[in-house]
Protein backbone atom coordinates (compact mmCIF):
# COMPACT_ATOMS: atom_id res chain seq x y z
CA UNK A 1 0.00 0.00 0.00
CA UNK A 2 0.91 3.33 -0.72
CA UNK A 3 0.56 7.26 -1.33
CA UNK A 4 1.05 7.90 -4.91
CA UNK A 5 0.60 11.23 -6.47
CA UNK A 6 -1.34 12.35 -3.49
CA UNK A 7 -3.96 9.16 -4.02
CA UNK A 8 -3.55 6.02 -2.03
CA UNK A 9 -2.87 2.79 -4.19
CA UNK A 10 -3.16 -0.86 -2.20
CA UNK A 11 -2.71 -4.43 -3.93
CA UNK A 12 -4.26 -7.00 -2.26
CA UNK A 13 -4.24 -10.43 -2.29
CA UNK A 14 -6.97 -12.38 -1.18
CA UNK A 15 -8.24 -16.37 -1.30
CA UNK A 16 -12.09 -17.07 -1.07
CA UNK A 17 -13.94 -20.50 -1.96
CA UNK A 18 -14.40 -20.79 -5.87
CA UNK A 19 -18.18 -20.61 -5.36
CA UNK A 20 -18.21 -17.01 -3.39
CA UNK A 21 -15.87 -15.22 -6.34
CA UNK A 22 -17.86 -13.88 -8.19
CA UNK A 23 -20.21 -12.75 -5.38
CA UNK A 24 -17.21 -10.88 -3.68
CA UNK A 25 -16.02 -9.67 -7.18
CA UNK A 26 -19.73 -8.23 -7.93
CA UNK A 27 -19.47 -6.24 -4.44
CA UNK A 28 -16.21 -4.97 -4.30
CA UNK A 29 -16.50 -3.09 -7.75
CA UNK A 30 -19.71 -2.36 -6.42
CA UNK A 31 -17.95 0.12 -4.22
CA UNK A 32 -17.13 2.33 -6.46
CA UNK A 33 -20.88 4.50 -6.27
CA UNK A 34 -19.28 5.17 -2.86
CA UNK A 35 -15.96 6.99 -4.12
CA UNK A 36 -13.53 3.52 -3.67
CA UNK A 37 -12.34 2.50 -7.00
CA UNK A 38 -11.39 -1.50 -6.79
CA UNK A 39 -9.98 -3.67 -9.62
CA UNK A 40 -10.31 -7.02 -9.63
CA UNK A 41 -8.04 -9.61 -11.26
CA UNK A 42 -8.13 -13.42 -11.28
CA UNK A 43 -5.19 -15.04 -10.43
CA UNK A 44 -4.17 -18.71 -9.92
CA UNK A 45 -2.16 -21.28 -7.60
CA UNK A 46 1.38 -20.61 -9.50
CA UNK A 47 3.76 -23.94 -9.05
CA UNK A 48 6.28 -23.07 -6.66
CA UNK A 49 9.73 -22.60 -8.82
CA UNK A 50 13.17 -23.76 -7.89
CA UNK A 51 16.04 -22.40 -6.60
CA UNK A 52 17.23 -20.03 -4.01
CA UNK A 53 15.08 -18.09 -1.56
CA UNK A 54 17.24 -14.65 -0.51
CA UNK A 55 16.66 -12.54 1.72
CA UNK A 56 18.55 -8.84 0.83
CA UNK A 57 18.69 -6.02 2.82
CA UNK A 58 19.67 -2.27 1.59
CA UNK A 59 20.90 0.78 3.63
CA UNK A 60 22.38 4.05 2.44
CA UNK A 61 22.09 7.51 1.59
CA UNK A 62 19.24 8.01 -1.32
CA UNK A 63 20.57 9.11 -4.55
CA UNK A 64 18.81 8.08 -8.14
CA UNK A 65 19.85 4.49 -9.93
CA UNK A 66 19.91 2.48 -6.93
CA UNK A 67 17.38 -0.01 -7.29
CA UNK A 68 18.45 0.44 -11.14
CA UNK A 69 22.03 -0.87 -10.89
CA UNK A 70 20.87 -3.59 -8.11
CA UNK A 71 18.14 -5.05 -10.43
CA UNK A 72 20.17 -5.14 -13.07
CA UNK A 73 23.00 -6.79 -11.31
CA UNK A 74 20.47 -9.46 -10.39
CA UNK A 75 18.51 -9.75 -13.80
CA UNK A 76 21.70 -10.27 -15.27
CA UNK A 77 22.32 -13.74 -12.78
CA UNK A 78 18.63 -14.57 -13.79
CA UNK A 79 17.35 -13.79 -10.38
CA UNK A 80 13.74 -12.88 -9.79
CA UNK A 81 12.64 -10.54 -7.68
CA UNK A 82 9.29 -11.83 -5.88
CA UNK A 83 8.95 -9.38 -3.58
CA UNK A 84 10.62 -5.60 -3.05
CA UNK A 85 9.78 -3.10 -0.25
CA UNK A 86 11.66 0.15 -0.17
CA UNK A 87 11.28 3.69 1.78
CA UNK A 88 13.37 6.78 1.85
CA UNK A 89 13.36 8.17 6.12
CA UNK A 90 15.82 10.68 7.77
CA UNK A 91 18.95 9.90 8.63
CA UNK A 92 19.10 9.96 12.39
CA UNK A 93 22.97 11.41 12.63
CA UNK A 94 22.80 13.87 9.34
CA UNK A 95 19.05 14.56 7.90
CA UNK A 96 19.93 13.43 4.80
CA UNK A 97 17.99 11.15 3.34
CA UNK A 98 18.30 7.79 4.00
CA UNK A 99 17.03 4.60 1.31
CA UNK A 100 15.91 1.59 2.87
CA UNK A 101 14.76 -1.86 0.88
CA UNK A 102 14.23 -5.26 1.97
CA UNK A 103 13.67 -8.11 -1.17
CA UNK A 104 12.78 -11.55 -1.01
CA UNK A 105 14.84 -12.58 -4.12
CA UNK A 106 14.46 -16.16 -5.97
CA UNK A 107 17.91 -17.33 -7.71
CA UNK A 108 18.70 -20.70 -10.29
CA UNK A 109 19.93 -23.34 -8.21
CA UNK A 110 23.35 -23.32 -9.96
CA UNK A 111 23.94 -19.91 -9.01
CA UNK A 112 26.98 -19.47 -6.65
CA UNK A 113 25.31 -16.97 -4.04
CA UNK A 114 28.89 -16.33 -2.95
CA UNK A 115 29.61 -14.79 -6.31
CA UNK A 116 26.30 -12.93 -6.25
CA UNK A 117 27.25 -12.01 -2.84
CA UNK A 118 30.41 -10.41 -3.97
CA UNK A 119 28.91 -9.04 -7.21
CA UNK A 120 26.54 -7.14 -4.88
CA UNK A 121 29.02 -6.09 -2.41
CA UNK A 122 30.85 -3.96 -4.99
CA UNK A 123 28.02 -2.57 -6.51
CA UNK A 124 26.97 -1.34 -3.28
CA UNK A 125 30.28 -0.01 -2.41
CA UNK A 126 30.07 2.35 -5.51
CA UNK A 127 26.82 3.17 -4.60
CA UNK A 128 28.03 3.80 -1.09
CA UNK A 129 25.39 1.52 0.55
CA UNK A 130 25.17 -1.54 2.33
CA UNK A 131 24.05 -4.35 1.34
CA UNK A 132 23.18 -8.26 3.49
CA UNK A 133 22.42 -10.97 1.67
CA UNK A 134 21.41 -14.41 3.09
CA UNK A 135 19.12 -17.22 2.48
CA UNK A 136 15.96 -18.04 3.75
CA UNK A 137 16.03 -21.54 4.73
Amino acid sequence: MSRLAGEFAGILRVSVPAANADALSSALVGLEASGLRVVVERGFEEEPEEGHLIHLELIGSDRPGIVHAISEALAARNVNVDELNTECDGAPWSGDTLFKATARLRAPQALDLDQLRESLEAIAGDLMVDVTIGEIE
